[in-house]
């Protein structure tokens, strides 16, 4: 990856969060960098820091101490409105739970996202790019939860942002439609060139990227590259 533009460095950032007159370390001098066109795997157990780095990741939160740096910008020292801006025209967000709206269509939920995005790609397009293009006029309640998450996927595509994160992603699905969720991650990563970073505390899951940074107690233990990637098909849970 080192021959690859690095588009997020995060250095040496920590999170403290006050609890009652306890101060809590979430993250504690995290340095990890993000290239254009990768696929990054974050492992780590519940209560590791993992969400932590990506809220300051995709800037809903920003370290204690340290720099966040997107290009030539330090997201730690970003106002509000900047970061509101930095969420809405760079990072596409697809989590556990899908957060459609129910009384949209699959289609209507993808076309609200585009409504704010300053470069968006055609939102029928971006159904067609996650193979449900044909349940477009469907409500969540009448799509499985496989569907549904391709549907939030497309809506975070639509935006035609540069970075992608994904929060426990096959979290709410059975293997076989996690499976199929973490094949369309990694086709879009390969075919789109889309940046990609993954929080999961499956360990399985990591082969499937192109590295795998292990976190545990808020700290960044390893960050190791995938000599041989494997097929989301075969991810054993």
């Amino acid at each position: 990856m080192c021959d690859r533009t690095c588009i997020l460095c995060v250095e040496d950032a920590s999170r403290v969060y006050r609890m009652g007159e306890v101060d809590v370390a979430a993250l504690r001098d995290a340095t990890i960098r993000i290239y254009e066109g990768e696929f990054l795997i974050i492992v780590g157990p519940s209560g590791s820091g993992k969400s932590t780095l990506l809220n300051i990741i995709g800037g809903m939160d920003q370290p204690t101490s340290g720099h966040v740096k997107f290009y030539d910008r330090d997201l730690a020292r970003a106002s509000q409105d900047e970061l509101t801006l930095y969420r809405r025209h760079e990072v596409g967000f697809i989590f556990q739970f899908y957060n459609l709206i129910p009384t949209l269509t699959a289609l209507e939920n993808v076309e609200v996202a585009v409504e704010i995005a300053r470069d968006a790609m055609d939102p029928l397009e971006a159904l067609r790019l996650v193979g449900i293009e044909d349940r477009a006029g469907h409500f969540p309640s009448q799509l499985s939860g496989g569907e549904q998450q391709r549907v939030a996927i497309a809506r975070a595509l639509a935006k035609n942002p540069r970075l992608i994160l994904c929060d426990e992603p096959t979290g709410a699905l059975d293997l076989e439609n996690s499976r199929q969720i973490l094949g369309l991650l990694r086709d879009l990563n390969e075919r789109l060139n889309r940046t990609i970073v993954l929080i999961t505390h499956n360990g399985a899951i990591a082969r499937i990227g192109h590295r795998v940074a292990q976190i545990r107690d808020g700290a960044i233990h390893s960050i190791q590259p995938i000599t041989e990637r494997v097929a989301a098909e075969t991810v054993k849970w």
